[in-house]
């Protein structure tokens, strides 16, 4: 166990630090970011800041001599430096990382483990891209299987046309997903102790738009409320099979044929951000408390339903609408400019019987 009064390290220097480190000071922590870029939203509600290259190794042992405990905010965080912590835990560990950083590694552990994501196949060049199309049909997704995120580095396929006439990065692995006909998408959001006791936070229903989360709503329709067991103990074998530490997301489709595994995320997510006012216990102070080694807390809801939505580029300017509604709670994560595609905050509504 890590008492408060310790610090906590985190990778990464955006919002979802930002907010991790904000749970971590409510129970008395404190936190040192380390990230690449100079300005960091995470780093200004910490006590230490770090920036430097993620293959720093010097950098990245004092940081660690820092620390008691190393998290990480997002996956991209590359994999060999990181044995420069040296002796200071790493949670979740470098394993999830591992796997959730290809998107091949990723679909090959879930299906390995009974889950179902859509058909897939690695590419490597035009061949093996016409081969994918002839073996899983059209239309499909080809996909980067390294970096992307919020819609980034990926290319709907319709015809075997298309593939024919699409040139492909140089030099990048990619794959390819056959198309899911879905009625929903949802997420599974759960948070697993040391000692394997795990809680589960009652799983969004997620709107994207233009490939990022616009709103998540709970209690989600039928549908999807239907297929929240099996997905939950995919998502439980999961956690288990990577000894994992932490919270960690796992995205679905909901099918007729049932839940359709689209990708996992090892850290807290974007569709649990309504936890922060609509759970008893949010996903980034559970987070906290995992890696620290404290008891879990409460994960039910703290109201009868919750609407989150996302404030893309410019939607951040309309603060002073927003904060008129007194129901409406508002978070604004600090980022200077308000570019499209960009998550400047997000606000939260609660549904009060």
């Amino acid at each position: 166990m890590i008492p408060p009064g310790e610090t906590i390290g985190i990778l990464g220097g955006g919002q979802l630090g930002r907010m991790i480190a904000m749970a971590a000071a409510q129970l008395g922590y404190r936190c040192h970011v380390y990230a690449p870029e100079a300005e960091s939203v995470a780093a200004e509600v910490c006590s230490a800041f770090t920036q430097a290259e993620y293959d720093d190794a010097e950098a990245l042992a004092r940081f660690a001599a820092d620390c008691a405990v190393v998290t990480y905010e997002f996956e991209n965080v590359p994999v060999a430096p990181l044995a420069a912590l040296a002796a200071t835990p790493l949670l979740p560990g470098a394993r999830a990382l591992e796997v959730a950083q290809d998107r091949l590694s990723e679909k090959t552990f879930v299906s390995e483990l009974g889950g179902r994501p859509a058909p897939f196949m690695a590419v490597d060049g035009k061949a093996d891209l016409l081969a994918a199309v002839d073996a899983i049909g059209a239309p499909g997704i080809l996909k980067t299987r390294r970096d992307g995120y919020d819609g980034k580095g990926q290319w709907r396929i319709s015809s075997r046309e298309e593939a024919e006439a699409l040139d492909l990065p140089d030099g990048t692995p990619l794959i390819y997903e056959g198309f899911v006909t879905f009625s929903a998408e949802f997420s599974v959001i759960l948070c697993r102790a040391p000692d394997g006791d795990v809680r589960f936070w009652d799983s969004a229903e997620n709107v994207h738009e233009s490939g990022i989360l616009a709103r998540s709503t709970i209690p989600a329709s039928a549908i999807v409320s239907a297929e929240v067991a099996a997905a939950r103990a995919l998502a439980r074998q999961v956690a288990d099979a990577l000894g994992y530490v932490g919270v960690l997301t796992l995205e679905f489709f909901a099918t007729d044929e049932g839940p359709v595994f689209n990708e996992m995320a090892p850290r807290v997510h974007n569709s649990g951000h309504w936890t922060i006012e609509g759970a008893i216990t949010s996903q980034f102070e559970n987070h906290v408390r995992a890696i620290c080694g404290l008891p879990l807390g409460d994960t039910r809801l703290a109201a009868s339903g919750v609407v989150m939505d996302n404030l893309i580029g410019d939607a951040a300017h309309d603060w002073p609408a927003i904060l008129s509604d007194p129901a409406n709670h508002l978070h604004l994560y600090g980022k200077a400019a308000a570019r499209p595609g960009r998550k400047m905050g997000h606000v939260t509504r609660l549904l009060l019987a």
